[in-house]
Formats: C-alpha cells, sequence, structure tokens
C-alpha cells in the first residue's frame, strides 16, 4: 500500500500530492496534500515491528486526552499505517518551551492505572524507537524499572559481547540497589516514554510532542529524557515544570539513574559507545568514581 491510498482509505479524503520526508529511523514518513487545500502526516512502520503503529497511535491519543500538551491527532491507524494532523516546523521559542514544561507536568499529574501500564487499547509489546519495549505492570516503580527496563536490556547487551561481564555487573548493582536509588515514591504518572529532543517538534507558536512510547512510569523519567541528548531552551522547560509541580529534592541526582535503560537500548543498536555511556550512568547513579 503507497501512502496516497493509505490516506484515502483510513481518512475517506482524496490525496492529490505525496511529499516523502526525511527524519525518523523507525518508519518512512510523507505530508500529503488533499484536495480540500489541508495537509496530513502519513508513517509507516516495517513489518519488523508489529504492533508498533498501534501503540503509537494508542499512545497519542492517550497523551491527548487530558488537553495539558500538544499531540498530532490521528486521524486514521491501520496494522501497518499511521495518519495524524500535519504540524509546520518553527524556530523553538522560551515561550513555547515554558508552556511545553507547564503542560508537561499536568500530563504527567493526569496519571497512569500503574507502572508499567500500557495506553488503553495500546498492546503490552510496544516499542521505543527501533527496541521492543513491554509494558509489564508492577507494585512500584523501583521494580518495574529494574524488572522490565533495565534487566532486559542489560542481559541483551552483556550476551551479544557489548558489555563485559565486569562492566554488566556495576548495571546489576544499580538494580540490586534500586530501592536506595529511586527516591520518594510518588504515583504512576502518565510519560511520553521516549522524550528525547527528536521527540518535541516546534510549530505553531508551541512544542508538540510526537513519536511517544507512553505508559504509566515515573515523571522524572521524561525530564531526564530530555537532558540525556539537549533540548532547546531545556533550562525554561525545567523551571516552567517546576513552577507548576515541583520535583522532589535530589531529582537531578537521579537524572543518571533514568538515563540508564535508553542508553542500554542504544548500546544494544548501536554498540560500545552507547555500552561505556551507561556504565557511566550506572556509576554516577550509584555515586561511584
Amino acid at each position: 500500500m503507497t501512502a496516497r491510498s493509505a490516506v484515502a482509505d483510513l481518512t475517506g479524503r482524496t490525496p492529490v500530492d505525496v511529499q516523502q520526508l526525511s527524519g525518523g529511523d523507525t518508519a518512512a514518513a510523507f505530508a500529503v496534500s488533499l484536495d480540500d487545500g489541508a495537509v496530513v502526516f502519513a508513517k509507516t512502520a516495517p513489518e519488523s515491528m508489529p504492533g508498533a503503529i498501534a501503540a503509537e497511535a494508542a499512545s497519542l491519543r492517550w497523551l491527548a486526552e487530558p488537553g495539558s500538551v500538544a499531540v498530532p491527532e490521528v486521524l486514521g491507524h491501520s496494522e501497518r499505517w499511521l495518519v495524524t494532523e500535519h504540524i509546520a516546523e518553527a524556530a523553538p521559542t522560551a515561550a513555547a518551551a515554558e508552556q511545553l514544561g507547564r503542560g508537561l507536568a499536568d500530563l504527567h499529574a493526569a496519571g497512569a492505572p500503574a507502572f508499567g501500564a500500557a495506553p488503553p487499547d495500546g498492546p503490552v509489546d510496544a516499542w521505543i524507537g527501533l527496541a521492543p519495549m513491554r509494558n509489564e505492570t508492577a507494585p512500584d516503580w523501583p521494580a518495574f524499572y529494574a524488572t522490565h527496563r533495565i534487566e532486559p536490556y542489560l542481559r541483551k547487551a552483556v550476551d551479544s559481547g557489548v558489555l563485559s561481564t565486569a562492566d554488566g555487573s556495576v548495571i546489576s548493582q544499580v538494580c540490586a540497589d534500586i530501592d536506595r536509588l529511586a527516591g520518594p515514591a510518588e504515583p504512576p504518572a502518565r510519560l511520553h516514554g521516549d522524550l528525547w529532543s527528536g521527540n518535541v517538534h516546534w510549530g505553531n507558536d508551541r512544542a508538540w510532542l510526537i513519536d511517544p512510547a507512553a505508559h504509566g512510569g515515573h515523571r522524572e523519567t521524561d525530564l531526564a529524557m530530555l537532558h540525556l541528548f539537549g533540548c532547546p531552551h531545556l533550562d525554561r522547560i525545567v523551571a516552567a515544570y517546576e513552577e507548576n509541580r515541583p520535583l522532589a529534592e535530589g531529582w537531578r541526582d537521579r537524572i543518571a539513574l533514568h538515563q540508564l535503560f535508553p542508553l542500554l537500548v542504544h548500546a544494544v543498536l548501536f554498540g560500545t559507545g552507547y555500552a561505556a555511556q551507561a556504565v557511566r550512568a550506572a556509576r554516577s547513579a550509584l555515586r561511584i568514581r
């Protein structure tokens, strides 16, 4: 199926022009112009990522539900295709960053049924970028994060030789000490789940959240992801977040802990450079020099 036929089938509208877009590493993406002058966004996931489109559609709807952040509207989806509204790109602004910070705090406060809970109608077996991510619930965040985030990718990294056994033992110590390292207990937050800077789309005088891997988790995880690769006006985002809903004391000291999962995912996907970063993050979380 082509982007043109997918948009026609899923929206009942008539495409007149299709432009392939550059961008993400998980899917082919297109801007599709319609006969009424509107433009929609269409993407398709490869067959090697079953459930990815369903997970993303459910994530977008769940994040949009509280009305606190800007999320593209889902216009239709099938097993292989997702169609949403198209958001024109614009330059990042401090005002948009502050709006995002306040909205992200409210999104997190909207909550989730449990740590690890998938969005309603979303699959348990979802994806974070190119990597499988299982949304399995747990009674508290430390148990969820150690068992369903760190440990599966730690095993893959060691088994593939990306991490040595000795380096793997450093990360295993984080899992053993997770109750001590996790900070004050908080209720499950409604997370974007893959909130690196590339998934913050600046447009229409505000920041939009795209490509989510949404689930119930700890709100510090989204903020740690924003810090992982940097983000325009990050200081404004964080300041506005804290003005709206202050974070627990010591949250900056826990950034490395929350970055450990995405770094392990990157290590498995892309190699030893990220493995070394993961070990450094583990040592930082454990306060080991």
